[in-house]
């Protein structure tokens, strides 16, 4: 039919003429589309041929079957593109947020998000410009590619429902509660039935699952109506709320597919079970039951008072190879910084890493309910916790704390931003505005909002973005945090690479043929050879030049005790390392307090190196990770102080250094 209808236009044309065509409309596509995205400030994308299909993919199939049609036919046969076109790794990074709250999640509703909803959360992450609680027009300055709305699963959606008379929760016992609650006068209550539920069930009663699950439904289809294959992701998800005396478990639960599948069973609550065990084998349910895909992500474990990472289970047994097991199966990657503090190193920890002391929340645990001790930091930190991993799969042959890393925001008010002066808090009365530097959030029940961090964001390298491409390169750990900034970093371990790698345009190639990248594994060493890495960081467009980047090492000594040790490997300017410290100096600052202003005079857009360990020993099991850091810019406070004519508050600091932290490459002999 096509040959027919070609031949009627154009006159005599065979079929290898028709596939030379298709192949040629298939290359015009990739060039308007990609030309189309550029001028959007967008990726490319599908969305205009209304086929759910990357054209890349479209281009990719024409070619092969134009392929098999010349060597099949003899005409003019050839053995390889001339074009690089197709790719055997993944060449793009997508930024998003795994963590992030609207009017569905119990807390956020009681502290003022009243009206925020999950297709607010998305279009915002699109690029469009919302007004935010406080009534100010917010908008992001680039659009995210991915989003998970993640609200809570605990009375998930229904505190809005409750309050527009809904039947699907008025009906229920814990409507009837609530009601009892409004009636007394006292409708604070409300926000402790969903805390004191965690801890009581019994007291605070939990939704029916068909109650909770028509509600499920709607998060999914709105999820579904958003997502744009090769221009935007919409995952499916949901936050599992554990609380074990005030201390912090949450897990971020994101689904593969769509609502077709994730709506066919409710999202699992710590109303259930506050044991991550008893989490798991609900996931494991979902797969086996719906045939859908999922994963946990570990909230950021430094208010958990150690229990985040531990050395026993809820239960106080100690921790078996089968709970390695699991743990690894399930929590793949983990969020290491988000708005309430940053939680890659502790400077108790780490106290010969001059940079560990960043934005770290170590006072007590979220419930507030006990103050930290010492000996909790390994158990809640991440650099912590991988030296852990380490010893566990010397004595277990697992490691059930081998995750890559990832940031995200874990706002409450819909509002995912992570900018120094874009920044718009957790809750709604931490958004923009004067009474934020002394107001503490939670109606005075938490922190300062000083104390607050403009992170982070998920860095994902995929071959497209979809919810499968994304998803699949969170399971095999090629993923990196950043602590708000886009700054782009690649990591690869191997043990032949040239020392030059990195002064070949087509590096990619050898990088990934000759190694592994951010998430993966060596393994036993080549008799007399150290590993190499390839580390190569370029700086956020719209952010600030690059200070340095580092490799940051973890191993676990023949003696059987641990160490780390942190090496700069590449740094802008003429800077020398000390020759006894082995560190290079401080960059320096160009930030004016006064008018929260900074200059990439000093610092490099782009810092790349090939880096060979000096202290290996093939025997030692070890981990490696890339820590890259930006120059000095003022901090999110200091925007605000001289926005609204006010003084920062003296132990609030007045410019920070943002910073990205790749999944590790661990190596065992």
């Amino acid at each position: 039919m096509l040959i027919r209808l070609l031949r009627r236009q154009f006159g005599t044309i065979s079929v290898l003429g028709v596939l030379r065509l298709l192949k040629a409309i298939g290359l015009f596509v990739i060039v308007r589309t990609r030309e189309t995205r550029a001028r959007r400030g967008t990726a490319c994308g599908w969305e205009s041929l209304k086929k759910g299909r990357n054209p890349v993919r479209l281009y990719r199939w024409v070619t092969h079957v134009t392929g098999i049609a010349l060597v099949i036919g003899g005409a003019h046969a050839y053995a390889a593109q001339y074009s690089p076109v197709e790719a055997d790794y993944p060449k793009n990074v997508y930024f998003g947020d795994t963590h992030l709250h609207t009017r569905n999640s119990a807390d956020a509703y009681s502290l003022g998000n009243l009206n925020m909803t999950p297709a607010d959360a998305f279009r915002f992450a699109k690029g469009e410009e919302l007004t935010a609680h406080n009534g100010m027009r917010v908008q992001l300055r680039r659009p995210l590619d991915f989003l998970v709305v993640s609200d809570h699963s605990e009375y998930l959606g229904g505190y809005y429902r409750f309050n527009v008379n809904d039947p699907i929760v008025t009906g229920t016992a814990a409507g009837e509660q609530w009601q009892d609650f409004v009636d007394e006068g006292d409708p604070n209550k409300m926000m402790g039935a969903f805390t004191g539920s965690m801890a009581d069930p019994t007291e605070y009663p939990p939704f029916p699952k068909d109650a909770q699950k028509l509600i499920w439904r709607d998060v999914g289809l709105t999820a579904d109506d958003h997502n744009e294959p090769g221009q935007f992701t919409a995952f499916i998800g949901y936050e599992w709320t554990a609380m074990i005396n005030g201390n912090n478990l949450h897990r971020v639960v994101v689904y593969r597919d769509g609502a077709d599948k994730a709506s066919l069973m409710a999202p699992f609550t710590s109303q259930e079970s506050p044991d991550p065990r008893e989490l798991w084998k609900a996931l494991q349910a979902v797969e086996d039951e719906t045939g859908a895909r999922v994963m946990a992500i570990a909230h950021n474990g430094n208010l958990s008072n150690g229990m985040m990472f531990p050395s026993t289970t809820v239960d106080g047994e100690k921790i078996t190879r089968g709970y390695a097991e699991t743990r690894a199966r399930w929590e793949p990657i983990y969020e290491v910084s988000q708005v309430k503090g940053d939680g890659e190193a502790h400077p108790t920890l780490s106290p010969n890493d001059e940079f560990a002391d960043f934005e770290n929340w170590d006072w007590d645990n979220i419930g507030r309910t006990e103050e930290k001790e010492d000996w909790m930091l390994a158990h809640e930190y991440a650099r912590g916790a991988l030296k852990l991993g380490l010893q566990y799969e010397e004595s277990l042959g697992v490691n059930p704390f081998k995750f890559g890393m990832i940031s995200s925001t874990d706002g409450h008010n819909t509002i995912s931003t992570t900018e120094e002066d874009n920044f718009f808090g957790k809750f709604p009365e931490s958004e923009p505005g004067p009474e934020r530097f002394v107001n503490a959030m939670a109606n005075d029940m938490l922190w300062q909002n000083t104390k607050l961090v403009a992170s982070g964001y998920a860095a994902v390298w995929a071959e497209d973005n979809t919810r499968e491409a994304l998803f699949d390169a969170m399971m095999r750990r090629e993923v990196y945090a950043t602590t708000g900034s886009r700054i782009q970093v690649r990591f690869f371990g191997g043990w032949n690479y040239a020392a030059d790698a990195t002064n070949d345009p087509n590096y990619l190639d050898e990088a990934y043929s000759g190694g592994v990248p951010m998430g993966g594994d060596l393994l036993k060493a080549p008799k007399g050879q150290a590993p190499k890495f390839i580390l190569v960081a370029a700086r956020d467009p719209d952010g600030a030049n690059l200070d340095r980047a580092q490799i940051v090492k973890g191993w676990l000594n023949s003696e059987g005790v641990l160490q780390e040790k942190v090496y700069d490997v590449a740094w802008s300017g003429d800077r020398s390392k000390d020759l006894a410290t082995g560190k290079v100096p401080a960059v320096g600052s160009t930030v004016v307090v006064e008018s929260a202003t900074y200059k990439n005079t000093i610092g490099a857009p782009e810092l790349a190196v090939v880096w060979t360990d000096p202290d290996f020993d093939a025997s030692e099991r070890a981990f490696y990770y890339a820590r890259v850091l930006e120059i000095p810019r003022p901090r999110w406070t200091t925007v605000d102080a001289m926005y609204f004519g006010i003084d920062l508050p003296s132990d609030v600091p007045h410019s920070i250094q943002d910073r990205a932290y790749t999944s590790p490459i661990w190596y065992t002999p």
